[in-house]
């Protein structure tokens, strides 16, 4: 096994803490670590993330719904139209950008660097709302969601996470507390079982476009961050979750510009 490998695999305890910790996350440094880490190219990278945070979300939004931390309503309502929209993102759009998207003097744009060009600004975006506090709203008798909202929201969210690999969790749990109205405790848990469901229905959307998989690594790599979880369920029982969301926002910020500058200004 070389050094690179198993630094990946141990940065992959470090994704399964994260998702075990907020809920989301994860996926925001597994496609990095594959990338960066483990020399797995971007577009790859991104379809194995899925089934890493896929899998892992899994186990953790079962641990969680053991807990009764889980609103299955409002895993159907929200979960539904993004599982359409990430495989449809995976199966028919991903595949059919150019490798080289524009070409002129002293400038490329590839489909690789415009899958992690679009990933940091989105983890730039998801960075900020981490930062920013989060209030959350308990529904009334008297008062409605707007499931429309909410079902164009999980297309929008589908689309995106579809395309830059992400689980999602990151723009899925500010949409369960401010627009579904969900305690926070209860929108990690129901995140966690959305997030499962569309990364791994887009994951199949890869395996059907012929992708080469390395099952070894993939396999490794998931039991890591499966480890990470419970260590992630430990630890949020001992620190606030404010404090969690907010440290790890900085660092997401950080991460986020670092990609910018790497792929169009050092590559």
């Amino acid at each position: 096994m070389e050094i690179s490998q198993l630094i990946g695999y141990i940065l992959a305890v470090f994704v399964g803490m994260i998702l075990g910790m907020l809920g989301s996350g994860g996926s925001i440094l597994s496609v990095p670590i594959l990338v960066y880490v483990m020399g797995i190219e971007p577009t790859l990278a991104t379809a194995y993330s899925l089934f890493v945070i896929g899998t892992t979300s899994l186990v953790g939004g079962i641990h969680k719904a053991k807990q009764k931390l889980v609103d299955f309503y409002k895993v159907g309502l929200f979960g539904i139209p993004a599982v359409i929209s990430v495989f449809v993102t995976r199966k028919l759009i991903v595949p059919k950008i150019p490798e080289i998207i524009v070409e002129s003097e002293g400038f490329i744009l590839s489909k690789s660097i415009l899958i992690m060009v679009v990933f940091a600004f989105v983890m730039i975006f998801a960075s900020v709302r981490m930062i920013k506090p989060l209030t959350e709203n308990n529904v009334t008798e008297n008062e409605k969601l707007n499931y429309i909202k909410i079902a164009l929201l999980g297309i929008c969210i589908g689309l995106i996470s579809g395309f830059v690999g992400a689980g999602g969790g990151f723009l899925i749990v500010p949409t369960l507390l401010i627009f579904a109205k969900t305690p926070m405790k209860m929108a990690i848990g129901t995140s966690l079982l959305i997030v499962a469901a569309q990364s791994l229905i887009g994951f199949t959307g890869d395996i059907m476009s012929d992708q080469i998989i390395d099952w070894k690594l993939l396999e490794y790599f998931t039991l890591a961050s499966i480890v990470g979880i419970f260590i992630g369920n430990f630890i949020s029982k001992k620190v606030a979750d404010e404090k969690l969301k907010t440290g790890f926002g900085w660092f997401v910020l950080a991460m986020g510009i670092y990609i910018i500058i790497r792929e169009l200004f050092l590559s």
